[in-house]
């Protein structure tokens, strides 16, 4: 099992990360699935907009949704974080060398949103790199065992755990 996890502290460095990483890896020729996400600030609100791509060349989907300049509660559009989980698992059926998931988040340490394509592809012997944030590490480390191995956040540190990863399963093979 190749399950690997990043944290960063700054609003947004994980997303901006993730999908750094995947454009190099899908330059490069690599088999990707999974969803990166985009932020796109606001002018008229503190807020910003969340998307998620679906890799590799897959739809740009808005995940939040606008409640209002004074909400406090969570911005997330179920239902579209749902359209998103279902084009990745059917994704899952192209053996990708690598899922990436832009966040192990609440839905996830729910039980629900991407925790059981994650599982899926540990199933199918896909390696997965996860974004996990501070609030949902606890539930992450409950979900994968304390399985998962952390990586430093940064893009040479992530493309050389692929690499190692993907040299082996080669050897392997």
């Amino acid at each position: 099992m190749h399950l690997a996890y990043v944290t960063t502290t700054d609003r947004g460095a994980t997303d901006r990360l993730l999908s750094a990483v995947a454009e190099h890896l899908l330059s490069k020729g690599a088999s990707l699935a999974g969803v990166v996400q985009t932020n796109t600030e606001c002018a008229d609100s503190s807020k910003c907009d969340m998307d998620v791509r679906v890799l590799p060349e897959g739809e740009t989907i808005r995940i939040s949704q606008s409640l209002g300049e004074q909400s406090r509660g969570c911005r997330l559009d179920p239902a579209a974080l749902e359209q998103a989980v279902g084009y990745v698992t059917s994704s899952l059926a192209d053996a990708p060398q690598l899922l990436i998931i832009n966040k192990f988040g609440k839905h996830e340490a729910d039980g629900r949103g991407f925790r059981p394509v994650i599982a899926e592809a540990l199933a199918l012997d896909v390696p997965v790199l996860v974004g996990v944030n501070g609030l949902n590490k606890e539930k992450f480390d409950e979900f994968t065992g304390g399985a998962a191995e952390q990586i430093t956040p940064e893009p040479e540190s992530i493309i050389a755990w692929f690499d190692r990863i993907t040299a082996q399963r080669e050897a392997a093979a």
